[in-house]
C-alpha cells in the first residue's frame, strides 16, 4: 500500500470517529435545552441531529479547505473588516445627504453592513489567491523565519529518495526538522514503476521501498504534502518542488545540481549528499604519510592503485611491484577530476 494512501485512510478514520462522537453530543445538548424550555425531549433530539447534519454538510463542502487556506482567509477577513472600519470612520455619514434622509439611521446601518460585507468578501478572496511571499510584503515578519534553519521542514525530491542513502543518514540524527514528501513526488515514483522500462521500474520500486522503510523508522517525523485544490499540474516536478519549498519556507534535499542551482537563486536552502560526501573527504596535503593497501595496477606499468575507506583513489608511483601489499606512502599531489579528486603518492623511503 502506498504511503500517501495509508495516510489518507488514517485521516479519514479519525474524521469519522470525531463525527461519531459529536453527533450524540449535539443530540444530548438539544434534549437538555428542550427540557429546559419545557418542550418534549424528541424535539430537542431532532433539533440537535439537524444542527449536526448541517455541520456535516458544511464539513463535506469544506473538505478541500486546508488549514493554510483557513489561516489565509482569516487574515484576509481581518484586513477587510479593518478597511471597512476605516471607511465608516472618515465622516461619510456626516454629509448633509445622509442627514436629510427620512430614515438616516436605517440607511446608514444598511450602508455600513454593505461596506463591511463587501470588503470582508474581497479581503477573503484576495487572501486565498495570495501566497506566503505576498503576505510577507504586508507584514515583514509574517514568515516567522528562525535565526537557524534546523527547525525548518526538509523537502525531499525524487532522486534523493531513489538514492537510498537517506535511510542511513536519518538514523544518524544529523537531519533535523520534519521530512516532507510532496504528493506529486510519490506520483512520479509510481509512474516510474508503470513506465515499462526495466531500469525505470527498478528505480521506482526502490524509491517506494525506501519510503516504506522510512515510515517504519521510530522517532522520524515524516509527512506527506497533498496538492491543494487548483494546483497547476502542467509544470515539471522540479518547478513544483521549488515553488512548494518557497511556500512552506522549507529546505530542499536533492542531488540534482541543476535543481539545486535554481533553488539557491530563489533563496532556498539546499542540502546535497554529494556536497556532504565531498566535504567529508580526508584533507590530504603533500608530505602526509599514511598506510595504504595497493589493490591493482595503475595506468602506467610502474603505478599501483589503492583506496581509502571513503573510496578516494590514490595512485602510487614506482609501486607496481607492491600490488597486494600494505605500504606506507607519502602524498605528492592531487588532481581534481569530474569523478572527484585523484591523489598521487610516492613510496616512503
Amino acid at each position: 500500500m502506498r504511503p500517501a494512501l495509508l495516510l489518507r485512510m488514517n485521516s479519514a478514520w479519525s474524521i469519522r470517529l470525531v463525527r461519531a462522537l459529536f453527533f450524540p453530543f449535539f443530540v444530548f445538548i438539544g434534549i437538555t435545552i428542550s427540557l429546559g424550555f419545557q418542550q418534549p425531549a424528541w424535539i430537542g433530539a431532532l433539533t440537535g441531529a439537524t444542527v449536526m447534519g448541517l455541520l456535516l454538510l458544511l464539513d463535506i463542502l469544506f473538505a478541500k479547505l486546508s488549514l493554510r487556506d483557513f489561516s489565509h482567509a482569516t487574515f484576509g477577513l481581518a484586513i477587510g473588516l479593518f478597511c471597512a472600519w476605516l471607511v465608516t470612520r472618515i465622516g461619510v455619514f456626516q454629509l448633509s445627504y445622509f442627514q436629510t434622509l427620512p430614515d438616516s439611521d436605517t440607511v446608514r446601518n444598511l450602508v455600513e453592513i454593505l461596506v463591511y460585507s463587501s470588503l470582508a468578501f474581497f479581503g477573503i478572496t484576495f487572501a486565498l489567491r495570495s501566497d506566503r511571499d505576498q503576505f510577507a510584503f504586508l507584514i515583514p515578519y509574517v514568515r516567522f523565519r528562525r535565526d537557524g534553519s534546523e527547525g525548518e521542514p526538509l523537502l525531499l525530491d525524487t532522486n534523493i529518495i531513489i538514492d537510498g542513502r537517506i535511510l542511513n543518514v536519518v538514523q544518524t540524527g544529523f537531519l533535523s526538522g520534519a521530512l516532507v514528501v510532496p504528493r506529486f513526488v510519490l506520483d512520479e515514483l509510481q509512474r516510474l514503476t508503470e513506465s515499462g522500462d526495466s531500469q525505470k521500474v527498478l528505480r521506482g520500486q526502490r524509491g517506494l521501498e525506501v519510503m516504506e522503510k522510512m515510515r517504519a523508522l521510530g522517532g522520524l517525523h515524516l509527512s506527506f504534502h497533498e496538492d491543494p485544490p487548483g494546483a497547476p499540474i502542467d509544470m515539471s516536478v522540479e518547478t513544483r518542488l521549488v515553488s512548494l519549498a518557497r511556500e512552506l519556507n522549507a529546505r530542499l534535499l536533492t542531488n540534482d545540481e541543476n535543481l539545486a542551482k535554481v533553488a539557491r537563486l530563489r533563496g532556498i536552502t539546499v542540502l546535497s549528499f554529494n556536497d556532504l560526501a565531498l566535504s567529508l573527504q580526508p584533507q590530504l596535503n603533500p608530505g602526509d604519510i599514511l598506510s595504504l593497501t595497493l589493490t591493482k595496477a595503475g595506468k602506467e606499468k610502474h603505478q599501483a592503485v589503492g583506496y581509502l575507506a571513503d573510496g578516494t583513489m590514490i595512485v602510487v608511483n614506482q609501486a607496481g611491484h607492491c600490488i597486494g601489499q600494505s605500504v606506507e606512502v607519502s602524498i605528492s599531489g592531487a588532481l581534481p577530476t569530474s569523478a572527484g579528486r585523484l591523489i598521487f603518492a610516492e613510496l616512503k623511503r
